[in-house]
């Protein structure tokens, strides 16, 4: 039963891909993508900068974060150390939650540190609005949350942002008791 469950919600999901709008404007069929490589060596690199708001909500019934791995040992951790989130956090124009949506904040942070609560952050910065819908940023990086700035590392892109390299700084905005965060960001990217 579990392997036709799993095949039934893959079905789901590639169906639901085939009927949801995607921005027009980025071709991403393999002869498409060869033919934007083969121009590449005669195209300008580009400078994006983009600022959003990342709302990271870990407690009530609508947790855009998931516990999903930890071990005896981070119970007495006083940094969480080894324990795994899942993430789908919205991006927002405004630090309001209510503020327009832009993107989604996908992927996963774990705490790996033992001496501050600083998180390994491996996530996608999924655009669903405006000139970026369909195009994303790949963020790979160490997150000291208590420092006043941290700076993650662009690794790669899709869409409008292929081949993107450049800077993501995360600032807290807000902080609440029960872990909610609203985190503000400057990225900075260079893109073809």
């Amino acid at each position: 039963m579990g392997k036709q469950y799993i095949i039934s919600m893959l079905c789901a999901i590639l169906i639901a891909g085939i009927a949801t709008p995607v921005a027009p404007a980025i071709d991403k069929r393999p002869v498409a993508v060869e033919r934007w490589f083969k121009k590449l060596p005669h195209t300008k690199e580009k400078f994006t900068k983009l600022h959003f708001y990342f709302h990271d909500v870990v407690s009530g019934n609508n947790s855009t974060v998931v516990r999903v791995a930890e071990s005896k040992a981070n119970v007495k951790s006083p940094t969480f150390f080894g324990t795994v989130f899942v993430m789908d956090d919205p991006l927002t124009e405004g630090p309001e939650l209510d503020s327009k949506i832009v993107g989604r904040a996908q992927g996963i942070y774990s705490s790996a540190s033992m001496e501050e609560i600083g998180f390994l952050m491996t996530l996608n910065f999924v655009f669903t609005d405006g000139k970026y819908n369909g195009s994303s940023l790949s963020v790979l990086g160490h997150n000291p949350v208590f420092h006043k700035y941290r700076e993650m590392p662009i690794l790669g892109g899709s869409g409008t942002f292929r081949l993107a390299r450049g800077i993501a700084t995360a600032k807290t905005y807000r902080l609440n008791n029960a872990g909610d965060a609203i985190v503000e960001y400057n990225v900075m990217v260079l893109h073809y």
